[in-house]
């Protein structure tokens, strides 16, 4: 009987540490969407002031993979400038709190409409791991079960975000593959319809060379 209630009391100290470590994840937004010609697309997000955030984005699909980008704060002051970018990572820190603008442009573009992916990750909060909160944090089971789950968090965040960028570049390798199986094709077709109409035009000009009509006057029989 005591080792199931020192086996429920483990087990519970253990949800309380995945708990713990859910509290300090830090917060992302991940989306992909689609983009069409002449359109631009913004998306909002409220950030504290003094908070480092990152911003991630690539064209998966669509014209030359390529995108405008810019990043508006508060106060509309563009932080992040950049036109026809197929791939980019931005790195700031906040000055100051409120909403900002992050928004994708595909004007410049006639009747090519693009497949964006971002990733806006604002970072961890301001504090230590959890099990070393406070300097006289006392080394029980409860912060070594806390610290231990932060590490696992970490780690698989890791992997989450190894995974994304690889399916990321399959995505994008067999988006170009397939544009240039398309292409290939497109011009495998022309040249074969090209060489059929120079065939027939040949035997059609030399027809022409031996179908000369005889003049009149001249009877078509030779006589013996």
């Amino acid at each position: 009987y005591n080792e199931y209630k020192s086996y429920l009391s483990d087990m519970y100290m253990l949800e309380v540490a995945l708990v713990t470590a859910l509290a300090v994840l830090s917060s992302a937004v991940e989306m992909t969407f689609e983009l069409q010609e002449h359109e631009v697309q913004c998306f909002h997000e409220y950030i504290p002031g003094n908070k480092k955030f990152t911003l991630e984005y690539q064209v998966i699909s669509g014209g030359h993979f390529d995108v405008d980008c810019h990043i508006m704060s508060p106060d509309s002051k563009k932080l992040y400038n950049e036109q026809r970018k197929q791939y980019d990572t931005f790195i700031h820190t906040s000055t100051e709190a409120g909403e900002y603008s992050f928004c994708f442009s595909n004007e410049f573009s006639t009747f090519a409409h693009k497949q964006v992916y971002f990733d806006l990750d604002l970072g961890e909060d301001d504090k230590a791991s959890p099990g070393e909160q406070g300097a006289d944090a006392h080394a029980t089971a409860l912060t070594q079960l806390e610290s231990s789950a932060y590490s696992i968090h970490e780690a698989l965040r890791l992997v989450v975000d190894y995974q994304n960028h690889h399916r990321l570049k399959e995505r994008i390798g067999r988006e170009i593959a397939e544009y240039l199986c398309e292409r290939v094709q497109n011009w495998s077709i022309a040249q074969t319809v090209l060489i059929i109409i120079v065939a027939f035009g040949q035997v059609f000009i030399l027809r022409k060379f031996f179908d000369r009509p005889m003049p009149r006057g001249t009877s078509s029989k030779v006589g013996i």
